[in-house]
């Protein structure tokens, strides 16, 4: 069985209704004036990155890809929109058929991105592509910036295991997107029990302060729990005293007892404290876990600390401080007319602070320097450079409307270790600063 299949309960039958009201009424009115047909292009991106971030991270393509083809009106979404009279009847009739046909480009998913940078490419008429916008940027700017701020923890981890924890601390079902995002940014695994159904991310969890107060001692608690679980079974010990408890976890485990919880206090105090307890009671295999409010700050400061593995939460899953990646979703071209050999012309808004749009259909690439190192992100819209042919960045997604795509959770979160090395050593500093490359027009 591919749990993927199943659609609910961390789904939904239909993403059509997942769209604000201004999409359909455009397609009204251009649906009524003849335009509608006319073959356009709609490119995704961000016009800066969140302050002080270096890099961003594509994460939710996969996500993306599922939600084109469920974009469905069945009977009972054309009657609500009959009902409230969003759009009229040919309209509807005309939404009653909807299947998207055109194409789509796009970074691969785990791939970094910078200001500019063409995230996602949509092609057909633009009827059909104009409608997909809302769903594609509340898929992409919730995923891409929980997937960076994933990176920057597991950066700054060192390569200690991580630990998505933060189901609790966001709507459910963003729960389950943010869960698959902070793995594609490099979490090794989650407590979310729906991510693991849905996407086969690992799952893990063992008991929570509730369970030892439960009990009428922690000894009880510890016991219970250990003869339940196993000796490798990971003990929470910081309900009452933390010294004690570590004495007692060993006594009921064994040296071989698998871990310790630490969840509160002065992490990097505590952490040398128990390790040092821990060897002295000849549990030096005994891996000390540390989950209290982290962040990549916490995190990085925690470096020289004897910590095995880092739990986090809330930090994550509101992308640290930066819940969007503010990306956009803009008409860059379009034809004069609905002949599909009508040649498309550049289109782009013309605003003052700062949301000037570049028209014409990009390409993008990264151009390394002598040593292979990331030195800048190239975006053109004529001719691709012959050195820079092979270095082009935009991968076909959708093919005629057809998935042409779709891979393993595994490859994008491989394919982010790659493409974060590949960048300039300073992409992984904590410190304010600019992008890690630069943005060049060709």
């Amino acid at each position: 069985m591919n749990p993927a299949d199943l659609g609910l309960p961390v789904d939904v039958p239909s993403t059509a209704l997942f769209t604000d009201h201004y999409e359909l009424t455009m397609v009204q009115a251009a649906l009524a004036n003849g335009t509608a047909d006319r073959r356009s292009v709609f490119e995704v991106f961000t016009r800066r990155l969140p302050e002080g971030r270096r890099y961003g991270v594509v994460a939710g393509t996969g996500r993306v890809l599922d939600a084109v083809e469920n974009f469905r009106f069945d009977s009972a979404v054309l009657e609500f929109l009959r009902e409230r009279a969003v759009v009229d009847m040919r309209t509807l009739d005309w939404l009653s058929s909807y299947r998207f046909s055109g194409d789509i480009w796009g970074y691969p998913e785990g791939e970094v991105y910078f200001p500019g940078s063409p995230v996602l490419r949509v092609e057909g008429s633009f009827a059909e592509c104009v409608l997909l916008e809302t769903v594609i940027l509340s898929i992409l700017n919730h995923d891409s910036a929980i997937a960076a701020a994933a990176s920057r923890m597991a950066s700054a981890a060192g390569g200690r295991p991580l630990i998505e924890m933060g189901a609790r601390r966001t709507h459910e079902l963003a729960a389950v997107a943010a869960a698959r995002a902070a793995y594609v940014g490099g979490f090794s695994s989650t407590s979310d029990l729906a991510a693991g159904f849905r996407y086969g991310i690992p799952t893990v969890g063992t008991a929570a302060h509730a369970f030892t107060l439960l009990h009428d001692s922690e000894r009880d608690a510890f016991q219970a729990q250990v003869s339940s679980l196993g000796g490798g079974t990971t003990l929470l010990v910081d309900t009452y005293d933390v010294a004690e408890a570590v004495r007692t976890a060993v006594e009921i485990a064994g040296p071989k007892l698998g871990a310790v919880r630490i969840d509160s206090g002065d992490l990097l105090l505590v952490a040398h404290r128990v390790r040092q307890q821990l060897d002295e009671l000849g549990a030096t295999g005994t891996r000390i876990v540390v989950t209290s409010d982290l962040d990549e700050y916490a995190i990085a400061s925690l470096a020289a600390a004897p910590v095995d593995a880092y739990g986090v939460g809330t930090q994550l899953v509101t992308g640290s401080g930066h819940p969007t990646c503010s990306m956009v979703y803009k008409l860059v071209a379009r034809a004069g007319s609905a002949d599909p050999k009508a040649p498309l012309v550049p289109v782009a808004k013309k605003s003052s602070g700062g949301k000037t749009s570049i028209g014409g259909r990009k390409w993008a690439a990264r151009r390394p320097d002598a040593d292979g190192v990331a030195e800048a992100e190239v975006i053109g819209t004529g001719p691709v450079p012959a050195a820079l042919s092979s270095r082009q960045l935009l991968v076909e997604l959708v093919k005629g409307g057809e998935v042409v795509a779709r891979e393993p959770l595994e490859a994008a979160r491989e394919r982010h270790v790659a493409a974060r090395a590949a960048l300039p050593l300073s992409a992984t500093q904590l410190s304010r600063g600019e992008p890690v490359i630069p943005t060049e027009y060709a």
